[in-house]
């Protein structure tokens, strides 16, 4: 309370005000209620009056007291009030909005945590109700499948001398409305919004790169949620961020009253969720036909049947506006819908599978025409986006002539079905291949020429994509299920989980297992993806942990443990972000790739070192930023990376060319030495300092240095001197490690010790040493040691940088030797750098032309 110093108000479940003075600890006075039977108090607030507080009961009125003198000033009740108690109270403090005209001040909000409605009283006069604004937020709902959604408004503030009102509401939105003076309205209208999830998010996917048609590439997230909500978040701007729209679901929410207290509270009456598509399950995209924010094409219609309404003229004008990008499966839900990705919005067409079960996946045609929907009675039917006709069955429906010759072929036994198990490739007839369970994933590769399926029949099936014939297939039954299907169209893998535990990695080029992946857990993954370029498999586990595997190692080299399950996660496409959501969470927490910034380790790790993390909370606290995360710990890092188990054997082998373990930088800086040094001078000589003003004495040149001083700078001095480049020219007229170890190795025939000190040189202290080989002896004895690296089949990228190098600055010697030693010495490299590269050359054009022969076509 304003000039109530120390002091707080406290309300009590018996309906009592206490006040107490916080300074000494007492209770001062106890405002006590008008009736027994008010119940608790719900809410206080201040009003902007002194000494009048507004309070509300959870079984009673709304009261305006008066705390100095104890007197009830105001009474407001209602039927409303009492079954719905008010729990947020706020005054307008701009003096406008009361009165008929507006012009008079006394203007309250209340609002309650059961229903979304904001209730405006004018308190002159006795007080009264001005209005009610329905549908401020979403009520708290259960719709018919038993899930529960928040809702309600749990906070109600005025700006402070603005007609602007700020409401919270339980459906994780916040939102502003401001009150119009002309003409008057008593009720305000929306001026901004910002909302979210109000319940767990159950799936994730990145838009595609601008490869694909995206206007940025990963720039935008789609997440759908169990409220039956589709959004599409933008990770540069929040105020992009949007939810796909669903029809005018709001108007027909308020036209069938389900936006009020009083039908929300009865008991099966319908919630603002069954209004809505099912929750989403499954999700497929491809941007390559989406319009943007264009015209619609044709209809606007919102998920008519598949072709209804379809014309000539639809047609034409979908083809040149561009049609739908998105398709969705929904639980327990038939029916596969269609999303306009740049405009928003729900689409035209409903797909229905073929066998009237459920839809378990969905999947699009890299070109974006062809929408696939798996089933789970093991159908699988293709549609056309542009004209929401059926295009295509897997297997394909066979004529009355077609089954009858398909059937006297079985009970004769010519049918090839049969033939071969497992990886073996088959002869499978027109019309049969079908999943006998659920099609738990669908995939089409980059040509539109195969279409795999897998089912939770344990087998992976590839499909011709215009015939629908299957041509073959992989069986893991019984020993498994599978449960997903993930696939990277850039390397061509496909990942399956299976509920083993066992994530499998087929190549579908070969159609054959290549790797796979075991998780400790005996049930499949809740979610799981590929990274963008294709070198990790990422996996969230039942057991709250996310595990990151390296493909062409198999090594698990990172695992995250969290609080809860992680229920969906999603790999940016370009490789800059990871998404994930939790069981017990509305948000998407953000992840940043470290490894586009600094070194990380990508050894095996074990158990032990997986350690649980909490991930940022949902008002942004415990985040951190992208780089500031990135080079966290990075000395930690590279001491961890420093502590690995290196190998001591230096080559492998004597017929293979082994390059050094010496930085690329190295000794690329020292090939381009001069240019770096000519970058990097200055680009204007150093300038003196300014002099000071004619009429300021110099206190320096005015004052008289002792006779210690004096002494002191002399010995200072004949020190700098000492140091000057005279001294230091004398200095090195001594050998150097360099010229000793060259020598010495010239006489031994060792160029070991020699090369690895040339080695630890950094790139201006080899230069340095190169430059100074002048003597005849010197010279040949590096050609000699290079020669020798070279037979030796070693070191061969700094072999070469050291020789650019030695002729770069001795060549004009070589090429005055005529036919001396120096001379010869660099034809004796040459030749054996020519042996060199022919026998390399011959065994790179033998492995190409092997590889070009397996991949040609053969009869």
């Amino acid at each position: 309370m304003p000039t109530y110093l120390n002091k707080i108000f406290a309300g009590r479940e018996d309906g009592s005000v206490e006040i107490w003075n916080v300074s000494s600890g007492k209770l001062i006075y106890t405002v006590l209620p008008a009736a027994s039977d008010y119940g608790s108090v719900t809410a206080l607030q201040p009003t902007p009056a002194l000494s009048l507080l507004a309070i509300a009961y959870e079984n009673g009125p709304l009261v305006i007291q008066d705390v100095r003198a104890d007197k009830q000033v105001i009474r407001l009740g209602s039927t409303a009030s009492r079954s719905a108690p008010i729990t947020s109270i706020s005054f307008r403090t701009d003096g406008l909005g009361a009165g008929d005209d507006g012009r008079k001040a006394g203007v309250m909000a209340t609002s309650c945590a059961e229903n979304g409605d904001v209730t405006f009283w004018d308190l002159n006069g006795g007080g009264r109700k001005m209005g009610v604004l329905r549908g401020a937020h979403n009520p708290p709902s259960s719709s018919h499948e038993g899930l529960s959604v928040a809702g309600g408004i749990s906070k109600t503030e005025f700006l402070p001398g603005q007609a602007v009102l700020l409401t919270s509401g339980l459906d994780n939105s916040l939102k502003s409305w401001i009150f119009d003076e002309t003409p008057f309205s008593p009720v305000p209208r929306i001026l901004h919004a910002r909302s979210g999830h109000a319940a767990s998010v159950s799936t994730l996917e990145f838009l595609p790169t601008d490869a694909d048609g995206a206007d940025a590439g990963g720039k935008w997230l789609l997440s759908a949620s169990k409220d039956r909500s589709l959004w599409g978040w933008s990770l540069r701007r929040d105020g992009q961020s949007a939810e796909l729209s669903q029809g005018n679901i709001r108007k027909k929410a308020k036209r069938m009253g389900v936006l009020s207290g009083s039908i929300t509270s009865m008991e099966g009456s319908i919630s603002l969720e069954d209004l809505k598509a099912p929750t989403i399950t499954c999700l497929a995209m491809s941007l390559n036909r989406d319009g943007g924010m264009g015209a619609l094409p044709g209809s606007n219609t919102v998920w008519g049947g598949a072709g209804k309404g379809k014309s000539a003229k639809d047609a034409e004008a979908s083809g040149s506006t561009g049609w739908e990008s998105v398709v969705t499966g929904h639980e327990g839900d038939k029916f596969a819908r269609t999303w306009f990705w740049g405009r928003k919005k729900a689409g035209r067409w409903a797909f229905e599978t073929g066998d009237s079960t459920a839809v378990k996946s969905v999947a699009m045609s890299p070109c974006g025409t062809f929408a696939l929907v798996g089933s789970a009675g093991g159908g699988i039917d293709m549609f056309n986006l542009q004209s929401g006709l059926h295009r295509q069955r897997f297997p394909a429906r066979l004529t009355p002539a077609q089954a009858r010759k398909l059937a006297l072929e079985v009970r004769q036994g010519e049918d090839s079905i049969a033939i071969g198990s497992g990886n073996i490739s088959r002869k499978f007839a027109r019309g049969l291949g079908k999943h006998t369970a659920a099609v738990t994933g669908i995939a089409v590769d980059s040509l539109n020429k195969t279409v795999t399926s897998c089912g939770a029949d344990g087998k992976v099936k590839f499909w011709e994509f215009a015939t629908g014939t299957l041509e073959h297939e992989i069986d893991w039954s019984p020993a498994t299920a599978i449960s997903g299907l993930r696939y990277h169209r850039a390397s061509d893998l496909m990942a399956l989980s299976c509920d083993d535990g066992c994530i499998r990695v087929v190549d579908i080029s070969t159609q054959r297992l290549i790797r796979e992946l075991w998780a400790p857990t005996s049930t499949s993954a809740t979610d799981f993806c590929f990274s963008n370029d294709g070198r990790w498999i990422l996996a969230a586990l039942p057991n709250a942990t996310i595990r990151i595997w390296d493909l062409p190692t198999g090594h698990l080299i990172d695992a995250i443990k969290l609080k809860s399950v992680c229920t969906a996660l999603a790999f940016s496409n370009t490789g800059d972000y990871l998404a994930t959501a939790q069981a017990d969470s509305v948000g998407v927490d953000i992840w940043s790739n470290r490894t586009l910034f600094t070194h990380v380790p990508t050894r095996h790790i074990s158990e032990q070192e997986i350690a649980e993390i909490d991930a940022p909370t949902a008002s942004g606290e415990g985040g951190q930023g992208a780089l500031d995360a990135a080079y966290e710990d990075e000395d930690e890092a590279i001491a961890e990376t420093q502590a690995l188990p290196t190998s001591s054997i230096e080559q492998l082998s004597d017929e293979i060319i082994s390059l050094s373990l010496i930085p690329r930088s190295r000794w690329q800086n020292l090939l381009h030495l001069d240019l770096i040094r000519q970058r990097n001078k200055p680009k204007e000589p150093p300038k003196a300092p300014e002099k000071a003003p004619f009429f300021l004495p110099s206190s320096v040149q005015n004052r008289q240095r002792p006779a210690a001083e004096t002494a002191k700078a002399t010995n200072d001095n004949d020190l700098e001197a000492e140091r000057s480049r005279v001294m230091r020219m004398d200095r090195l007229g001594s050998r150097s490690a360099f010229t000793t170890l060259l020598a010495s190795a010239s006489g031994s025939g060792t160029y070991g010790p020699f090369v690895a000190h040339l080695k630890s040189l950094p790139p201006a202290a080899a230069d340095i040493e190169l430059r100074s080989l002048a003597s005849q002896d010197e010279l040949v004895a590096f050609v000699k040691a290079l020669t020798d690296r070279l037979r030796a089949k070693v070191d061969f990228e700094l072999v070469q940088a050291w020789m650019a190098v030695f002729l770069r600055l001795h060549g004009d010697v070589v090429a005055a030797d005529g036919h001396g030693e120096l001379r010869d010495a660099v034809e004796e490299w040459r030749e054996e750098q020519q042996r060199e590269m022919l026998r390399l050359g011959g065994l790179v054009g033998y492995c190409s032309g092997v590889v070009g022969f397996l991949r040609s076509a053969r009869v």
